[in-house]
């Protein structure tokens, strides 16, 4: 049996839609789901100024091992679109 956790937004008119990651179920299974209620948190918009002030910006300035840090992003995205998820 595999547990695959999903987390949704109720609609107004109590609907719920669910999307399973691909190849996680065969087409055919049977499923339970749990339905569990969770606080909703405000979200807060953050700012250009708040990223600024974080450890975010420069977290690669000093790493020799990187090169060209544009160039090594875009490998470390297309790494993640071509990964598989595990069973």
């Amino acid at each position: 049996m595999t547990r695959i956790v999903i987390t949704t937004r109720v609609h107004s008119d109590g609907s719920l839609h669910l999307d399973l990651p691909a190849g996680s179920a065969d087409p055919n299974s049977n499923v339970q789901i749990t339905v569990e209620a969770m606080p909703v948190e405000a979200k807060r918009t953050l700012l250009a100024s708040d990223l600024l002030q974080s450890d975010l910006v420069g977290i690669w300035a000093n790493r020799e091992d990187i090169g060209d840090s544009r160039e090594f992003a875009r490998r470390l995205r297309d790494q993640a679109q071509r990964r598989r998820p595990t069973p």
